[in-house]
């Protein structure tokens, strides 16, 4: 495979050269995440495409160790299928987007699935990555335990810099056991006492693994020991739900009818115990309160400061997750300490600004 790490290189030194953009792309799955659209991707002339998917392979799995070293092209399908043989899963269970998904392309992403609030974010499961930076460096971070980080943690940077910063190469990450048993509960509630309900059990010793409110309606995931989830069960209440691993499928996919309206969609990151947000359009709640989707009735600007406004009055922020061909910010406006150190990692990694530009940011 180190063939192939050389053509990475050798077209990363070529597009610093004549400081020519570099679209880094595996399945295109998260093409309309970001500040770009498949559009600019194939425009002529506009940028070169790198595209690492043949790049694929498990390089290391110790399941006793709970740990997985992938190169960056290997399918997310196949990487969760390798895990279930020995009954362990990519705890934070991200969402795929579509067949060819990469591991790669996960972790560039930084995006986590409904069990998120409980187990944890896709950063905390980066042990260490190995990447090519802007002048074609090959640099490894990091490594394959957990206490393994002395000064700043570039492999956990790396997640969620969509291609800003490198080309991961490989990536180790901590994986999880299944749990033993798993069900789902359904429970009629107004949006104002699912958020308190929420709140109350997250304080709780009870295994709850994933929430979601929608149309009137508590969903509530139930993971661990089988003992455990029958208490549980006997104190929260509620029906049981039949299909429930398509439903959090279809919620982690965004294949829910909610998400289907083709409506803009803003994403907002809140204190769980935040009130029931007056926006105009449809909501979804997920992670105990914590995560607000909101199909915009309208788009443009007003909408724009209305949402940004609400997120940022809840001690949190928003994002513009999908809406095709917008103008508008996608990620919410950055500080300026903050937009001035973010400014000065990417003339690290990346000093001739080739790597995916203007992706999070438009001037950067």
């Amino acid at each position: 495979m180190q063939y192939l790490i050389d053509q990475f290189t050798d077209k990363i030194r070529a597009a610093a050269g004549e400081r020519k953009p570099l679209r880094i792309r595996g399945a295109g799955t998260k093409d309309f995440y970001g500040h770009f659209t498949p559009l600019h991707l194939h425009a002529p002339g506009l940028s070169d495409v790198l595209d690492p998917t043949a790049y694929t392979g498990v390089v290391d799995y110790e399941p006793t160790e709970l740990v997985v070293t992938t190169r960056c092209g290997t399918r997310l399908t196949d990487l969760e299928a390798e895990l279930s043989n020995h009954r362990q899963m990519l705890a934070f269970e991200p969402p795929h987007f579509g067949p060819g998904a990469t591991i790669g392309g996960c972790v560039a992403a930084g995006l986590s699935g409904p069990r998120r609030a409980t187990a944890g974010a896709a950063r905390d499961f980066v042990l260490g990555v190995r990447m090519l930076d802007g002048k074609g460096d090959d640099l490894s971070f990091g490594g394959r335990v957990m206490k393994n980080v002395a000064g700043y943690d570039v492999a956990r940077l790396m997640t969620g810099s969509l291609g800003t910063l490198g080309l991961l190469l490989e990536i180790s990450l901590k994986v999880l056991p299944l749990p033993a048993m798993e069900l789902t509960l359904q429970i009629p509630l107004t949006e104002a006492e699912a958020i308190r309900r929420m709140n109350l059990w997250a304080g709780k010793p009870l295994p709850i693994s994933a929430t979601c409110f929608y149309g009137g309606q508590l969903m509530l995931r139930l993971s661990g020991a089988e003992p455990a989830v029958v208490a549980a069960c006997a104190i929260i209440g509620g029906e049981e739900v039949s299909d429930a691993a398509g439903f959090w499928v279809s919620v982690r996919e965004q294949q829910h009818p909610f998400f289907s309206t083709g409506k803009p969609l803003w994403r907002l990151s809140v204190k769980s115990t935040t009130p029931p947000l007056s926006l105009p359009g449809t909501q979804l709640i997920e992670w105990g309160g914590a995560l607000r989707w909101l199909a915009a009735d309208d788009e443009g600007e007003a909408v724009q400061i209305a949402v940004r406004t609400a997120a940022r009055s809840a001690g949190g922020h928003a994002t513009l997750f999908r809406q095709a061909g917008s103008s508008l910010a996608v990620f919410h406006p950055l500080a300026p300490g903050m937009m001035k150190i973010t400014r000065r990692l990417k003339e690290k990694f990346d000093p001739a600004g080739i790597l995916n530009p203007g992706r999070m940011y438009p001037e950067l």
